[in-house]
C-alpha cells in the first residue's frame, strides 16, 4: 500500500463496530468498521475463516482501543500464507485500520470519489468479451451474461466448480490470461492474493476491483493495471454505526463509488 507520513495521518483507533453474529448469513452482517479518533471509518470483510465470531469472542475490540492506527494497520502486511489463529484476526484490523486511514487521507485533501453508475463498475460487458469474474457475485451474474459476454468465474471453494447455463466456475486463476475484462472482489486484497491473481490479468484491457472494503488509496492498485476500484462511501457516519451493529442495511448512510485513475488527483506529494 501507498506510505502514509506518520505525521500527517496521526490518529489512533477509537472504536470496532461488529455487526450481530445473525446477521452473518446476510451481506448485511459481512464487514466490520473500524473508527478513528478523528471520525475516519474503515472496513474490513470478517466472514473469511470465522473472523466474526472469533472477533466477538476476543478481547481485540476493547484492546485496539486507544492504539495508533498506523501501528496497526501495519498489521494488515503480516504474510498471510500459514497464519492463523491471533495473525488472522489481526490481519483484519489492520486492513480496516489501512481504509480508515485512507479515508483521513481523502477527507483532508478534500476528496469524494464519484457515484457509480452501475453495480459492476463500469466494465460494460459486450457480446464477444470474455469476463473474469474473482470471486461468485451472484447478483451480478445475469448483467454479464444478458449482455451475450463470455464468463469464468474465478472461485476458492471446490463445491462450486462446474459449467453453469451461461459462465463457467473453475478454480484455475490462470484462466483470467483468456479474459480481455475482470470485474474482482475486493477481497482478495485482505486474503493477499492481489498480486497473484493481477499477474493472470495481462491481456485485461480494463480490470474492476469492487467491494465495501475497497476503501484503501488506490495508488498502488492503479499501478497494478487496475482501472477501476468500487467501494462504499460513508456519508452518515453515525447513522451507518447503528445500521451495521443492528444488523441492517447500509444504503441510506453511504453509496456506491467507483473510482477511476482519471478521477484521482493523487496524494499532494505525487502531483
Amino acid at each position: 500500500m501507498t506510505t502514509i507520513d506518520d505525521e500527517r495521518v496521526a490518529a489512533g483507533a477509537l472504536a470496532l463496530h461488529l455487526p450481530p453474529p445473525e446477521a452473518a448469513a446476510s451481506k448485511n452482517g459481512e464487514f466490520c468498521a473500524l473508527e478513528l479518533d478523528d471520525g475516519a471509518l474503515g472496513l474490513s470483510y470478517v466472514l473469511l475463516g470465522g473472523i466474526l465470531p472469533r472477533l466477538a469472542a476476543s478481547d481485540d475490540p476493547h484492546t485496539i482501543v486507544g492504539m495508533d492506527a498506523l501501528q496497526l494497520a501495519r498489521e494488515f502486511a503480516a504474510p498471510a500464507a500459514g497464519a492463523g489463529g491471533d495473525a488472522e484476526i489481526r490481519r483484519t484490523l489492520g486492513f480496516a485500520a489501512a481504509n480508515a486511514l485512507s479515508r483521513t487521507v481523502m477527507e483532508r485533501i478534500g476528496f469524494a470519489p464519484p457515484r457509480a453508475t452501475d453495480s459492476i463498475g463500469g466494465i460494460d460487458p459486450q457480446a464477444g468479451d470474455h469476463v473474469g469474474m474473482v470471486g461468485l457475485f451472484t447478483p451480478l451474474l445475469k448483467q454479464v451474461t444478458a449482455a451475450g459476454a463470455q464468463l469464468t468465474v474465478i472461485e476458492l471453494n471446490p463445491d462450486y466448480a462446474g459449467h453453469y447455463d451461461g459462465y463457467r466456475v473453475t478454480l484455475d486463476a490462470a484462466a483470467l490470461e483468456d479474459c480481455n475484462k475482470v470485474l474482482s472482489t475486493s477481497t482478495i486484497l485482505l486474503n493477499h492474493t492481489v498480486d497473484d491473481m493481477l499477474a493472470h490479468c495481462r491481456n485485461a484491457r480494463r480490470i474492476v476491483l469492487i467491494g465495501p472494503s475497497a476503501g484503501c488509496l488506490p495508488d498502488p492498485l492503479f499501478a497494478r493495471g487496475v482501472t477501476v476500484v468500487g467501494g462504499s462511501w460513508i456519508t452518515d457516519r453515525a447513522g451507518f454505526i447503528d445500521v451495521l451493529r443492528r444488523g441492517e442495511s447500509w444504503s441510506g448512510f453511504a453509496y456506491k463509488f467507483a473510482l477511476g485513475a482519471a478521477d484521482w488527483p493523487g496524494l499532494p506529494e505525487n502531483r
